[in-house]
């Protein structure tokens, strides 16, 4: 037995490495600054966390998510890793508690946000230790054109500089060779590139095409008595799920529900309940899923079309993480693509929108505190009650830090602070981006009309794989149907 696997067994507790993690893992240890592209569920933070207990130092994770942040912090604290995190949810004194503990070595393994590095105090308590890897969590957001890009990562290049270059690993589950040479891009030259863990024996993928509501209810229905154990159906707009739970309700089938307008502690509760359930079906939006790990979640259904590949592939493999038999299914149906060329052209609003929004802000701030967002958006001629895009702007101007939230008592409105940058005001690039997200949704209805090629050869294909794989489960390989 070599170290590796030594340590494997004895401080996290597993008894084999995964396909790939071990060759990620060796590169890590000798200096090989990389970027791994593995799906949800596949062992992305044990390339790090292992290597972070042989390597000196200290090893600085960038995370975007509090949530998820803290979700990994609390595993790697139970197996007894010497771990910790910063971000903006601690109290002045956690935080000054937290850099203590930094400067006097007592964390090897650092989470963080990358909002972290503009804060003095956090550098100072930091440069006390030599860092020895940097891991660049979620790396898709340093890709300019992702829809979950963060500005701070875009400087991530200079503080690894500024660390004196240690080693970096960045990690993502949804990186296609665009986004990958985007990513790479940002962060500097001469990585590996690792594909690993896209071939997922147990996870059968299917498509069955329906027509209209009543026949994707009634292929909920039959799955549900079908297919045991717990289960997701997920749902682009939270009015159909709430549509569904009903229909489902009058039919004698009870499940949970998680979407984006509950309260925080709804949504925990929730969550809380089906981790620990067994047979339960949640009625979920793509709001959930992200740092949730279910291992014996034993199948999962698109009862509507998802924006992407990366996004579906994400979801999906949140189904039999235990290595036991998994089902998917996505219902097809082709009136949906509609909904998602909605989504994309809402969440990709043109220069002169952002523009125009920026200005009602700017010279309405009594009319804005009194009406709230429902001023701007009455101003800007709305005709479709789903039609986000003045949300995505106002969210696009507080990420970079052009306008901020001011509130009164009850009231709110937004301050302008800064000039607008650049790249939202040109009309190419915002064009451009709206481009690459059709593209997407393009990818995912040839996905869906394909009737021939293995379904996770696809998605393998997809993120760039040159090998081929035959999973011998999928709907195409069996020559089988669902339902």
């Amino acid at each position: 037995m070599d170290n590796l696997e030594k340590t494997l067994q004895e401080s996290f507790k597993i008894k084999a490495f995964r396909p790939g993690q071990k060759e990620v893992i060796k590169a890590v240890i000798e200096g090989q600054s990389s970027l791994l592209v593995m799906p949800t569920g596949g062992g992305k933070s044990l390339c790090y966390q292992l290597p972070s207990l042989l390597l000196p130092g200290v090893t600085v994770v960038v995370s975007p998510l509090i949530a998820l942040m803290e979700n990994q912090v609390l595993e790697a604290k139970s197996l007894g890793l010497k771990v910790g995190s910063i971000h903006s949810g601690l109290s002045r004194e956690q935080k000054v508690s937290a850099y203590k503990k930094i400067a006097q070595g007592e964390w090897k393994l650092i989470y963080i946000t990358p909002e972290r590095f503009l804060k003095p105090e956090f550098i100072e308590a930091l440069s006390s230790q030599a860092v020895s890897l940097f891991v660049v969590d979620e790396a898709h957001c340093v890709a300019e054109w992702g829809e979950d890009f963060r500005p701070e990562y875009s400087r991530l290049k200079e503080v690894i500089e500024q660390l004196n270059n240690p080693t970096v690993l960045a990690v993502t589950a949804t990186a296609t060779p665009d986004v990958q040479q985007r990513i790479l891009e940002k962060l500097g030259d001469n990585y590996n590139v690792f594909l690993k863990g896209f071939e997922r024996p147990n996870l059968s993928l299917n498509i069955s095409e329906v027509y209209g509501w009543d026949q994707k209810i009634q292929a909920i229905v039959a799955l549900r008595h079908m297919w045991r154990g717990a289960g997701i159906v997920y749902f682009s707009l939270i009015d159909h799920l709430k549509k569904a739970e009903e229909s489902l309700r009058s039919l004698g089938i009870e499940s949970l529900v998680y979407h984006g307008q509950m309260n925080p502690k709804e949504r925990k509760q929730v969550q809380k309940e089906f981790l620990s359930s067994e047979n339960d079906i949640l009625l979920a939006t793509p709001a959930f899923g992200l740092g949730v790990n279910k291992p014996n979640l034993r199948w999962v259904v698109h009862s509507e079309v998802p924006g992407s590949l990366e996004a579906f592939f994400q979801e999906v493999g949140r189904a039999g993480r235990d290595g036991q038999p998994a089902n998917t299914l996505l219902l097809w149906d082709k009136d949906d693509i509609a909904i998602q060329m909605d989504f994309i052209k809402w969440a990709n609003p043109d220069a002169q929108f952002i523009m125009q929004v920026l200005e009602l802000i700017r010279a309405n701030k009594d009319k804005i505190k009194m009406e709230g967002i429902d001023f701007i958006r009455n101003k800007m001629l709305f005709y479709h009650s789903r039609d986000f895009r003045v949300e995505t702007c106002v969210k696009l101007l507080e990420r970079w830090r052009v306008i901020e939230k001011v509130q009164e008592g009850r009231r709110s409105y937004w301050n302008v602070i800064d000039e607008i940058p650049e790249h939202l005001k040109d009309a190419d690039l915002r064009k451009l981006k709206l481009e690459r997200e059709q593209k997407k949704l393009l990818d995912i209805v040839n996905y869906g009309n394909n009737g021939e090629a293995c379904r996770q050869n696809m998605i393998y294909k997809y993120f760039g794989a040159e090998a081929e794989i035959t999973c011998g489960v999928c709907d195409i390989c069996t020559k089988e149907s669902v339902i």
